[in-house]
C-alpha cells in the first residue's frame, strides 16, 4: 500500500533536488491558460496534483480547505479539452452540496471564458428538463451532486461510458455505504482506464481500502497547513450564552463596522426556526440551506459577496467548500461534533494573508468542548456587550489578608 506523500517544505526544496512533479509550471499548459494566469506561483496541491492529473494516475489528496484544489484539478481537465479539441463530456466533478457545485462551475466558467470548453451542472432545484437539453449538447465538464448526476445517468442521458476523468470534491463526505454505491455505479459505468481522483480536506488514514474499488494504485498526496503561504493571525475566541439568546447576539454582531462573517448551525430544523425569526427583524444576515430554492441561493450568496449582508448563515452541507474572499470571522453559532467540521469550517477566515476571528458561541457546559475543539490554539474568552465584541479581562485576586493578623485582633 502506498504511504502518503508529503509536499517538501521550502527550505528542503530550495537544498535539495526534488521529484519532477515539483518542477511543473504554467508553462507546461495551453497558451489560452497561461494568458490567463495572474498568480505569482502555484501553491503546494497545484504544483504536486497538475502533473499527476495529466499523467491520469488515479489520486487521493488531502488539502487545507481553500489551499487551491479546485483549480488543482479544474485546470489540467480544461487544458485537455484545448489540446485534444474534445468534443463530448469527458470529465464528472461529484461534490455533496449544491452550493459547491455552484461555485466550482463559476470557477471554470472564469477560465473556459472565450474558449471551445463547455461546462454545466447537475444539481437539484434546478428543472431537470433544462438539464437534459444541456446534456445534449456533450458538455465537456459535468458538475453535480450525487442525486441529480444518478438520475440522469439512470435515464441515460449522461453517458458514463466516455468519461475519462471522475473528480470527488470534498471526498471524506462520499464514505457511507450508500454514498460509495453511487462511486461504484458510475465507475462500473466508466472504462477502467478512467482516472479516479478524491480530493479534500481531511481524509481518513483508511481511504485507499474505503476506495479500494474506485482506484489503482493510487498516487496519495498530503499538504500540511505549514506547507501553505503564510495566513493571517487567525484569533480563536468564545462567546458563553444559552441557546435563547443566540440570535439576538447574531444580530448584534451582525450590525458591527467591517462584519464580514459566515456563522454554522448543525440542524436544518433549526434553520428553518431562526429563519422565520429573521423574517421578523431587519437584519444583514442572509440564509443557506439546502432548501432552499437556486435562485435564492444565488440571490444571497451574490448580496453576501457585494456587501449587503453582513453575516450569512448556513448549514455545514450548504456552505461546504465555499470559496469567499475577505471573510473576517467564522462563527460557530452551534458547536460542531467533530474537530474536522471544526477545521473545516474555520479554514474560510484568514486566508491569503488577512487577518481573521474564529468565535464559537458556547453555553456554559461546552467550554471544555470548545477547549478541546481549538487546541492548540489559544482560545480568548470574550463577551457580547452594548454593542461591542471584547475580551473578558481576568481580574487579579486581591491579596489576602493573613489569618494571624485576624486572630491578633480578635486578641
Amino acid at each position: 500500500m502506498a504511504e502518503w506523500f508529503s509536499y517538501p517544505s521550502i527550505e528542503r526544496r530550495k537544498h535539495e533536488k526534488c521529484e519532477k512533479h515539483f518542477s511543473y509550471d504554467m508553462n507546461n499548459m495551453h497558451e489560452l491558460l497561461q494568458q490567463k494566469w495572474t498568480f505569482e506561483e502555484m501553491l503546494p496541491i497545484q504544483e504536486q496534483m497538475f502533473p499527476l492529473m495529466k499523467e491520469e494516475r488515479d489520486i487521493l489528496a488531502i488539502s487545507p480547505t481553500g489551499s487551491g484544489k479546485t483549480l488543482a484539478f479544474a485546470l489540467p481537465l480544461i487544458d485537455k479539452a484545448l489540446r485534444e479539441e474534445k468534443k463530448e463530456t469527458f470529465a464528472v466533478i461529484v461534490t455533496p452540496s449544491q452550493e459547491l457545485s455552484m461555485q466550482i462551475v463559476e470557477v471554470i466558467r472564469e477560465w473556459v471564458e472565450g474558449t471551445p470548453v463547455t461546462v454545466t451542472q447537475l444539481i437539484g432545484g434546478a428543472n431537470p428538463k433544462r438539464q437534459e437539453e444541456q446534456l445534449k449538447k456533450k458538455p465537456n465538464i459535468v458538475v453535480g451532486t450525487p442525486g441529480r448526476i444518478h438520475e440522469h445517468v439512470r435515464n441515460k442521458k449522461l453517458k458514463m461510458h466516455f468519461v475519462e476523468h471522475l473528480i470527488v470534491d470534498e471526498a471524506d463526505q462520499f464514505l457511507t455505504f450508500e454514498k460509495k454505491r453511487f462511486l461504484q455505479d458510475l465507475t462500473s459505468r466508466m472504462s477502467k482506464y478512467a482516472q479516479f481522483v478524491a480530493v479534500s480536506a481531511t481524509l481518513p488514514e483508511d481511504i485507499e481500502e474505503q476506495f479500494e474499488h474506485f482506484v489503482n494504485h493510487p498516487a496519495k498526496l498530503e499538504v500540511k497547513a505549514e506547507d501553505l503561504p503564510k495566513k493571517g493571525d487567525v484569533v480563536y475566541s468564545y462567546i458563553a450564552v444559552e441557546d435563547r439568546d443566540k440570535m439576538p447576539t447574531l444580530r448584534g454582531l451582525a450590525a458591527l463596522e467591517g462584519m464580514r462573517g459566515i456563522a454554522f448551525m448543525n440542524a436544518l430544523g433549526q434553520m428553518t426556526y431562526q429563519e422565520w425569526k429573521l423574517e421578523q427583524t431587519n437584519t444583514k444576515i442572509g440564509l443557506l440551506h439546502s432548501d432552499l430554492k437556486k435562485e435564492e441561493r444565488e440571490r444571497t450568496l451574490r448580496e453576501f459577496r457585494q456587501g449587503k449582508l453582513s453575516i450569512l448563515l448556513a448549514t455545514d452541507v450548504a456552505a461546504r467548500g465555499l470559496d469567499i474572499e475577505g471573510v473576517t470571522h467564522v462563527i460557530h453559532f452551534d458547536l460542531p461534533p467533530t474537530k474536522e467540521q471544526f477545521i473545516h469550517r474555520s479554514g474560510r477566515t484568514g486566508r491569503n494573508g488577512a487577518d481573521g476571528e474564529v468565535l464559537s458561541f458556547v453555553t456554559y457546559r461546552q467550554k471544555k468542548d470548545v477547549q478541546k475543539l481549538t487546541r492548540p490554539h489559544r482560545l480568548v474568552h470574550k463577551e457580547w456587550k452594548n454593542g461591542e465584541l471584547r475580551e473578558v479581562r481576568k481580574d487579579v485576586p486581591k491579596k489576602r489578608h493573613s489569618q494571624k493578623k485576624r486572630h491578633r485582633k480578635r486578641r
